[in-house]
């Protein structure tokens, strides 16, 4: 599957358990490691977690199951690795603590 591909999976699935403010970032020319990053919000550790399983579950059935995925035991901040598309699905707290879209953003915000 496509990076861009991967993306639109990624950003529905999100969209299904109605994370908040989706944003994505095209880091193709920042970074070797992935094409994309995705940050979203949930509103709960529940919620968080129910947006990265649906996350896993619907790249899975696609073909393209997760390499990896980090931060289920809290809900706090889940990573789910595609490959080619990164997602963080964080609660607002953490969101703001970390502030990855500042890390990253760089002027290269993409649309799916």
């Amino acid at each position: 599957m496509r990076s861009k591909q991967l993306l639109a999976l990624a950003e529905h699935a999100l969209a299904d358990l109605k994370a908040r403010d989706i944003r994505v970032l095209d880091v193709r020319q920042l970074t070797s490691i992935t094409d994309y990053m995705v940050v979203a919000s949930g509103t709960s550790d529940r919620h968080v977690k129910s947006i990265a399983e649906q996350l896993v579950q619907s790249a899975s059935q696609a073909g393209c199951p997760p390499i990896g995925v980090e931060g289920t035991g809290t809900g706090e901040w889940v990573l789910v690795d595609l490959s080619d598309v990164v997602v963080h699905i964080m609660q607002p707290k953490a969101r703001e603590f970390y502030k990855l879209e500042g890390l990253w953003d760089m002027g290269a915000t993409a649309t799916g």
